[in-house]
């Protein structure tokens, strides 16, 4: 029998509004960070003298470190403890802002990408604590944290634009006052109260990690190599065969690093599946978007002609469409159920993209088309996080949240790579410039997809009644009624 044991300290928010509150400063951390370093890209270049290929690669670096970091940062979450791994988490991500914005350089900006790398596993271990000290908030809370995280976002590239417009360099400063108002939240933050137990598999860990390089590697990189080029194919079938090792020997060990066994689960292999289906589109053209908003109609026959600022705007737009979208999953989940805003998310996402096939002239109909789009990417990001951290045991939320989170992450990669091999193969002859039919295949491979993750979401069952929060503690069954556990401690200190 197994003893929950709280870990309320003085000074800490043990639960209810000051510990959303305090999440939020993390969450807002972590849009910040990945709302800003990319449009500052272009003129920290010609300041460094980094070439376009050393710009790609600090992009790569990042997308390497998210695909390693986040099963990992949630697994050893899950073993020694939430808190503990998010202070280590923001620690990595404060260190690598503050490197970059105090010494610009090459390095600096690689090492620094890499550490914030770690900010993958804010969200899984914010949710583990969550889920344990406020489970009667855990859905309202999640979808509050999504709306923050999406308006970040778009707050950090604006920002950032802002204090680069007389030195890219500045712009580096954006996040640094953040992340000390994030370190001092996640001082605040308690610990989930969850039993821990197990060992941190290291080889299964390396397998992992070299897999995941592997395959983020062809994602990123095969538009470049060649899709069909000796280098692509032989890392395709070097990742492919890795990870396969990886799951055979999960699958044999006692301390599995991710239990096989987990991703068999129905119901959060439905929601993952989901998730890469939606985030293919709606994450995956973003850079697409940024294209065809700055596109000239004198130089194309097509776009907006839009500068840096003005995209940016658009893209706050889009990010307050999808706060609204977050917010209002948990009462539309009440209404019609879980699987209808799974399905809802996706259809949103393919009716917008089809929008933009068809109506893509004037800026009213694209952008009311994006806000569409937009909407969609909140709904989504909501419920897809809500659902994979019910749908396993307590103990291991953190790890299922991470498993999402990895989903959303190579969707996102997978659609932009294909996004990518339509825009090479519409290239105009000659120029730089895309047709417009390679933006109209594009938008209708997302729209496809999307359609695809509407069709996963109707196969998901809801354990209990629509719009209920199951509360799973450990060693109880998935659905099972929730209630006091034997030697529970509550968080005033009495045995519940």
């Amino acid at each position: 029998m197994s003893t929950r044991i709280s870990q309320f300290r003085p000074g800490a928010v043990s639960s209810g509004p000051g510990m959303l509150a305090a999440m939020a400063v993390v969450v807002l951390f972590s849009g910040i960070v990945q709302g800003y370093l990319t449009p500052l890209l272009p003129g920290l270049g010609l300041r460094l003298h980094i070439g376009s290929v050393g710009q790609n690669n600090i992009y790569l670096l990042s997308q390497l470190a998210f695909a390693v970091m986040t099963p990992l940062l949630s697994r050893l979450g899950d073993l020694y403890g939430h808190r503990k791994l998010l202070r280590v988490a923001l620690a990595m991500v404060a260190g690598g802002s503050l490197l970059m914005a105090a010494w610009p350089s090459a390095v600096t900006l690689a090492v620094g990408v890499v550490l914030q790398g770690a900010l993958v596993g804010f969200f899984p271990l914010l949710v583990g604590i969550l889920r344990s000290r406020a489970p009667e908030r855990n859905r309202t809370g999640i979808s509050l944290l999504v709306g923050v995280l999406l308006i970040s976002i778009g707050v950090g590239g604006l920002v950032a634009g802002v204090l680069s417009e007389q030195q890219a360099a500045k712009g580096l400063w954006t996040a640094v006052p953040v992340a000390v108002l994030a370190v001092v939240a996640g001082l605040l933050l308690p610990d989930s109260a969850v039993p821990r137990g197990g060992r941190f598999h290291f080889g299964a860990a390396a397998l992992l990690t070299a897999g995941l390089v592997a395959l983020v590697l062809v994602l990123a990189q095969g538009s470049v190599w060649g899709w069909s080029s000796p280098l692509t194919l032989g890392l395709a079938v070097a990742a492919v065969a890795v990870l396969a090792a990886w799951a055979a020997v999960e699958y044999r060990s006692a301390h599995p690093l991710v239990s096989v066994r987990m991703l068999g689960n129905p119901r959060l292999a439905v929601v993952s599946g989901y998730t890469f289906c939606a985030a293919f589109g709606t994450i995956g053209f973003l850079g697409a978007n940024a294209l065809f908003l700055g596109a000239s109609p004198a130089e194309t026959g097509y776009g907006m002609g839009m500068g840096s600022q003005t995209i940016a705007a658009v893209s706050l737009g889009m990010v307050l469409a999808g706060f609204v979208g977050s917010t209002l999953s948990p009462r539309l989940a009440r209404w019609t159920g879980d699987r209808a805003v799974l399905a809802s998310g996706c259809l949103l996402a393919a009716l917008g993209f089809l929008s933009m096939i068809f109506f893509h002239d004037t800026l009213a109909e694209y952008l009311t088309a994006a806000v569409v789009v937009g909407l969609a990417t909140g709904v989504f990001e909501s419920i897809s996080r809500t659902l994979s951290a019910e749908a396993v045991e307590e103990h291991e939320t953190a790890l299922a949240v991470g498993i999402n989170e990895l989903a959303l992450s190579l969707g996102a990669a997978i659609g932009a790579a294909v996004i990518g091999a339509f825009f090479a193969a519409h290239e105009v002859h000659g120029t730089t410039h895309i047709e417009v039919s390679g933006f109209r295949w594009a938008w209708g491979a997302c729209a496809v997809v999307a359609l695809l993750g509407g069709a996963a979401a109707l196969r998901y069952r809801s354990p209990g009644a629509a719009g209920t929060e199951p509360v799973q503690h450990s060693g109880s069954r998935p659905g099972s009624r929730p209630g006091p556990q034997p030697g529970h401690v509550s968080q005033e200190g009495g045995l519940a």
